[in-house]
């Protein structure tokens, strides 16, 4: 699956804020920092981790 920086994903687990599940990449390296797009809280995986969670990556409305 392909992503880049600033693109929103959809996690295969809800944050506990239930609020949602949709998070935007905010770093990309070895390292993976996301953002929930919900309460705001920011998350890093590596990008093994990160990838295995992964559900899909939502298209942008261009």
């Amino acid at each position: 699956m392909e992503y880049n920086l600033n693109d929103i994903v959809e996690m295969k687990k809800q944050h506990p804020c239930k609020k949602s599940n949709q998070w935007q990449i905010i770093r990309m390296g070895a390292d993976i920092k996301i953002k929930c797009l919900g309460c705001g809280a920011i998350i890093m995986f590596s990008r093994r981790d990160f990838e295995k969670r992964l559900k899909k990556v939502i298209p942008h409305a261009d």
